[in-house]
């Protein structure tokens, strides 16, 4: 773990909020300890709920990195990744994540209560419909 790195991903978070966004940023470092990108929250000055950091890293290695490289990788982050960016890393390849805050931290910081309400699902329905254009794919 590299404090120096880690302390850069909290910059960023501060240079994300004083651009009017959530407090969050993100850089990725390479096998061979080089930033190789960063990013900081824009979500709301790009008006995309999805414009978090590491979702945009997750996305720019899964682009622009091969395999063997990706694994390779380390992204240091501000804040524990939410479950839309987890996803989205554990398909990139990324291969380390090294965080600040944790999702509880964070939370506990929260002066509005917790994060996001459950959105309430219903399944699973239709099993035999629905495997089949999954079977065999995987």
């Amino acid at each position: 773990m590299n404090q120096d790195h880690l302390r850069r991903a909290i910059a960023l978070a501060v240079e994300a909020r004083a651009g009017g966004n959530p407090p969050f940023g993100s850089l990725l470092v390479g096998p061979d300890g080089a930033v190789l990108a960063e990013e900081r929250n824009s979500s709301l000055t790009d008006n995309d709920i999805t414009a978090h950091p590491e979702l945009k890293l997750a996305r720019w290695a899964a682009q622009s990195l091969d395999a063997a490289t990706a694994a390779g990788t380390t992204m240091y982050t501000s804040c524990e990744p939410c479950g839309m960016c987890a996803g989205a890393l554990a398909r990139s390849g990324i291969g380390h994540v090294v965080f600040a805050l944790s999702g509880e931290q964070l939370n506990g910081l929260r002066t509005s209560g917790g994060g996001f309400p459950a959105v309430p699902t219903d399944g699973p329905h239709l099993y035999d419909e629905a495997k089949t254009p999954v079977e065999g794919y995987y």
